[in-house]
């Protein structure tokens, strides 16, 4: 019996240190110094808006979203916001629309209730204040726009147009969108998007030669910061793979590094070149046929990835700073 629970003892402790060591080490505790994000819901109210008071009911948008109801009138329904009497005009023939109406109904099904997209976005902009307190964080919004267009942002706004994360299967899409992009059109989606859109805009490439190594590794560095910052969600979800597409490219890693340095791809400032590999597409064409898209992203993640294990001194600040790409693809002994 002694020998039994020394045995059980020992698999006890080799959990115990192996999972000691595969921990995040910029992991921090969201309770602390919380970040709390309340989402304004616009598209709600403008769907429920009640046009038989229309005059009123436009006023209260006004006043209620004084920010951003100018952005969205401007931007989304093409009017300036000054001339009230024309977007009292376009908000009542929008909301009104039956080819719209269908649309608002499945967003109020869909996005009901948003505590748990809350709890997502509060816990990447809790990482994001804690390791960057000088970036200012933006407010929130949910918008519709008919799929007119699927994002709003400033410095101190994101909006979000909840009709374009409906489903993959949301039929409607079918008829404007690609199919290889329809992967990311749902709810799990958002909250990443969010995250990632604050991120890219605060951090715009910084190569100094916008070759495709720069900008692969650039791309790598934000992917890799979400992934600290979002540690519950899966590494496919978050750079925007299927399974089985990340599969793909874990399995061919090696021959898709060959390939980019073999065909002296790595150092080519060729823009129709390099958006080949950082484009999406519905696959990487100088590659593969059979491989996902994006896979200069993938490889500069990863790259960043092996970087940052290799240099565990270097803090996430130093990265961001860090645009010396060709440094960072020597100090990161990449080898797939």
């Amino acid at each position: 019996m002694k020998r039994l629970n020394y045995s059980i003892l020992l698999i006890f402790l080799l959990f115990t240190f192996t999972g000691c060591a595969k921990k995040n080490r910029f992991e921090i505790n969201t309770s602390k110094e919380k970040v709390d994000v309340s989402i304004r819901r616009f598209d709600k109210d403008l769907i429920k808006l009640d046009v038989s008071k229309l005059n009123q009911s436009v006023d209260h948008l006004y006043k209620t979203y004084p920010s951003f109801l100018p952005l969205y009138v401007y931007n989304v329904l093409d009017t300036l916001p000054e001339d009230t009497l024309a977007v009292a005009g376009m908000i009542k023939q929008f909301v009104q629309d039956t080819s719209i109406l269908s649309v608002n109904k499945k967003v109020m099904e869909t996005f009901g209730d948003v505590s748990d997209i809350e709890k997502d976005i509060s816990g990447g902009f809790t990482y994001i204040h804690h390791y960057f307190p000088q970036l200012p964080l933006p407010e929130v919004y949910f918008f519709v726009s008919g799929f007119n267009r699927s994002v709003l942002i400033t410095d101190s706004i994101l909006g979000v147009g909840t009709d374009f994360y409906l489903g993959a299967d949301y039929e409607p899409y079918k008829s404007f969108t690609y199919d290889y992009l329809l992967q990311n059109m749902r709810r799990e989606s958002l909250a990443i998007d969010v995250v990632s859109a604050t991120l890219f805009r605060y951090f715009g490439f910084d190569g100094t030669n916008n070759a495709l190594i720069d900008n692969m590794l650039h791309r790598g560095k934000v992917i890799y910061l979400l992934s600290v910052f979002m540690p519950d969600k899966e590494m496919n979800d978050i750079i925007g793979y299927t399974p089985e597409q990340w599969k793909w490219a874990e399995k061919y890693e090696e021959e898709i590094w060959k390939i980019i340095v073999g065909k002296k791809h790595l150092f080519s400032t060729d823009m129709q070149l390099i958006s080949k590999y950082m484009n999406d597409a519905p696959f990487t064409s100088l590659i593969s046929q059979d491989s996902p898209g994006r896979l200069g992203t993938w490889i500069g993640w990863r790259i960043i990835k092996s970087y940052m294990d290799r240099n565990e001194n270097v803090t996430l600040e130093q990265l961001m700073k860090e645009n010396n790409y060709r440094k960072i693809l020597e100090q990161s002994h990449y080898k797939p």
